[in-house]
């Protein structure tokens, strides 16, 4: 079997434009204070691939163009929509009122798995992740319709943020996918 990998031109990549055009997943990402720029753009690079709606920024956590996000985005600032919010709380709650379940990923009592967790049909879902230290606030995880926790075996119970958003959006993107056709 031929297993000869594929070369960048072959990879049908979609220029900015058709980026902006294309249907997007009915995911948003919501970055409650996060610290690391490289993280961010993770985050940013992460969205692309699964053509996530919107990422929205939050507190502290630093804003394009900065040379050490733009260094792991790869571009991707450039075709994910993206804005910032000073205070999740109030994003939180403007979201909810806009109709869009919100849920935080986090640890928390009554959390759903992810392997459990069924995003609603044709219903757009927030996701939020947290500080690399300190997690999602308690006032956003309260503020939440819901928290989903990413199942862990091991003896850390710990994920760096951009591995965590890479397994969610792929696991949500994936289940959404199946939903919608």
């Amino acid at each position: 079997m031929n297993r000869r990998k594929l070369k960048n031109a072959e990879l049908d990549r979609k220029s900015v434009q058709e980026f902006k055009e294309a249907e997007k997943t009915p995911i948003i990402v919501i970055l409650d204070n996060v610290r690391s720029l490289n993280n961010i753009g993770s985050v940013f690079r992460t969205a692309d691939a699964f053509l996530i709606q919107k990422i929205f920024l939050c507190g502290i956590t630093a804003q394009p163009p900065h040379k050490d996000i733009q260094k792991t985005a790869l571009g991707a600032t450039e075709t994910v929509a993206w804005e910032y919010a000073k205070d999740t709380v109030e994003l939180v709650n403007k979201l909810k009122a806009d109709g869009i379940l919100v849920y935080s990923i986090e640890q928390a009592e009554g959390a759903v798995m992810l392997n459990d967790f069924q995003p609603e049909v044709d219903k757009t879902c927030a996701v939020i992740f947290g500080n690399e230290v300190k997690g999602v606030q308690q006032k956003v995880v309260s503020a939440s319709d819901g928290v989903i926790e990413i199942p862990q075996l091991g003896s850390k119970h710990s994920l760096n943020i951009s591995v965590s958003t890479g397994v969610v959006l792929w696991d949500l993107f994936s289940k959404i996918k199946v939903l919608n056709h």
